[in-house]
């Protein structure tokens, strides 16, 4: 008789990660929806300084979320800890490092570069489809910094003792009083939002974000048929690991071999950045930065082939299932989410 399929033992502490992201999954995906608009997928008319607060209470939210789910690589990103200390920090009066942590946040709006782009892909290149897709692009850098214009307003239309009460108010409404942030930031410590990397954590990350992912590919320029690159699906099947043996294997990483797509250096460059977070990686050591540039771009390149639409999301589904990234390593290929 075949005896019977063993439970695997989930240790305590990952148990204690997953029952604490259930009770802030519903802020969180609130929380998420809310930076998304801030950032430039909605414009908002006005900007109260309740809303400033609730932007930096998000942030906190949303790395929360990304160290009980030990979201190691860009968990830093959002820079909660340091939200918790501006608010305390406002509502002390300290304005000058609020605004200027908004003004680091939303004032990135190139449209110098952008619109040269827009031209060159519609007339040079004769791709209406990356025009549009930059038109798009530009639309949000706009509304981002619309937004930031708004939230500034807001804060300086005030005089200082009514712009404190408010922010106090508004505080106390997040749960972030004096108080409760000094308590926040040392909770932030506990063994509950250290690094703990598990696949049940990973597949709990990957179902979320799918979720909340189908929001943003219901905007327009999302579409099918919409969009700057059309992948088509492999009409291939996949073989076994390890079929082939490939030889002179690192002149196969350069960019000039690695680019099926025939992007410029600079748009790998930015595709590295954004999708593998190649910036925040602190190795300086010798020829080991570009051998990591070089496996990125590999990685790319893969995926590209296999018919990958969404890295961010295919990288999820790598965390919790990570035979796939071995079969897209080994054979090229890979099931694609």
């Amino acid at each position: 008789m075949t005896e019977p399929l063993t439970t695997p033992i989930v240790p305590e502490l990952v148990k204690q990660k997953l029952e604490a992201f259930e009770r802030l999954q519903d802020e969180f995906e609130a929380s998420l929806h809310f930076v998304q608009n801030m950032h430039g997928q909605y414009h908002f008319t006005s900007f109260p300084v309740a809303d400033s607060v609730r932007y930096l209470h998000a942030l906190w939210v949303c790395e929360c979320k990304d160290r009980l789910l030990s979201i190691f690589k860009n968990i830093t990103r959002y820079e909660g800890s340091y939200c918790l200390e501006l608010l305390r920090r406002w509502q002390d009066g300290d304005t000058a490092s609020v605004v200027d942590f908004l003004n680091r946040k939303l004032d990135m709006l190139p449209f110098v570069d952008i619109t040269r782009q827009i031209h060159e892909a519609r007339y040079q290149l004769r791709n209406e489809g990356v025009a549009r897709r930059l038109e798009h692009g530009r639309r949000v850098l706009l509304n981002r910094g619309k937004n930031l214009m708004q939230a500034l307003d807001a804060i300086f239309s005030l005089p200082e003792d009514k712009l404190a009460a408010e922010v106090q108010a508004a505080c106390a409404h997040y749960g972030h009083s004096t108080d409760q942030i000094e308590k926040q930031l040392a909770e932030r410590e506990t063994p509950l939002y250290t690094y703990v990397p598990h696949q049940l954590l990973a597949r709990r990350n990957m179902a979320v974000m799918n979720k909340l992912g189908v929001n943003v590919l219901i905007k327009p320029a999302d579409q099918p048929g919409e969009r700057s690159q059309r992948v088509r699906k492999p009409i291939e099947p996949p073989g076994p690991f390890a079929e082939h043996v490939l030889d002179g294997y690192v002149p196969l990483l350069l960019p000039n071999h690695n680019n099926v797509l025939r992007l410029r250096f600079v748009d790998l460059h930015h595709r590295r950045d954004v999708s593998l977070g190649e910036d925040a990686c602190q190795t300086r050591t010798g020829p080991v930065p570009s051998l990591l540039a070089q496996l990125n771009s590999t990685v790319l390149c893969l995926m590209d082939r296999a018919g990958v639409c969404n890295v961010a999301r295919q990288m999820r589904s790598f965390d919790a299932h990570y035979e796939q990234a071995l079969a897209l390593l080994l054979t090229g290929w890979c099931s694609v989410y």
